[in-house]
């Protein structure tokens, strides 16, 4: 009975306000001390669904980004992740310290010297330099999960698969990937809602001109438009909820 009540009131305080921003999108205007809205419309779900609110197109950008990221990430993360994996490597704690730099920095301190030097190589204002300068946050993560994952695998197969004459790409293939595919999914979701969620470092390095949603949330959120910006803030956070009840399950499969 405890535990029910438990995940009773976890669901309702992460339900709750979800639920708040529902209504909030379909009130005409609501103010205190109205309980319940006094008028209902569907006036910003409309205005997000024109093509000239720029949704669509900040979407598209940002899931694109994300997924370049995540991937991106990822590869970078695994061969790092092995090497803090392995025991015998010398000055573990050293390289992961040195890895955690970039998080550990101020985000403010840290996207201002790279937009200095994106500005020398000519990346600013384009989505290439928006890519690079969300994985300086993601490939640490990516590399923590991974680096776990990674930990737990039994390097015996991969001699196993060696001796039976298996190649190295073959080893990767069949062996290796396979065994830390959860580790993987895991590492692509976080650094997938990093990408997803950056503000700062997109609005320096993009210079306005890379419009991702959290960019256009914000712009409406200060607007003072409630209706359309608790709208925009469902869609925005529409993708990871999704996201991750899809690695819930897989991780659930692997079980």
């Amino acid at each position: 009975m405890l535990r029910v009540t438990a995940l009773g009131a976890l669901g309702g305080l992460a339900a709750g306000p979800l639920v708040l921003l529902a209504v909030t999108s379909v009130a005409h205007h609501w103010y205190w001390p109205a309980l319940v809205p006094p008028q209902w419309s569907l006036r910003a779900w409309a205005y997000l669904a024109t093509p000239g609110a720029g949704v669509i197109e900040a979407a598209a950008t940002s899931a694109i980004l994300g997924t370049v990221v995540a991937g991106t990430a990822v590869a970078m993360a695994l061969p790092a992740a092995r090497a803090l994996a392995a025991r015998h490597v010398r000055g573990r704690r050293v390289v992961l310290f040195g890895l955690l730099l970039p998080v550990l920095a101020p985000p403010l301190a840290a996207a201002m010297g790279l937009h200095s030097v994106f500005l020398r190589l000519g990346l600013t204002d384009s989505h290439l330099g928006v890519a690079l300068v969300h994985l300086v946050p993601a490939v640490p993560y990516a590399t923590l999960v991974l680096a776990g994952s990674v930990a737990n695998f039994d390097t015996d197969l991969e001699a196993q698969a060696r001796t039976l004459g298996a190649r190295p790409a073959q080893v990767w293939w069949h062996v290796i990937l396979p065994a830390v595919a959860p580790g993987l999914a895991v590492a692509g979701i976080f650094a997938f809602l990093i990408s997803w969620s950056q503000y700062l470092l997109t609005l320096i390095v993009g210079g306005g001109r890379v419009l991702t949603l959290p960019l256009l949330l914000v712009g409406f959120v200060r607007g003072g438009d409630e209706a359309v910006g608790a709208a925009l803030s469902l869609v925005f956070i529409a993708p990871p909820l999704v996201l991750f009840a899809g690695v819930a399950r897989l991780l659930r499969e692997f079980r």
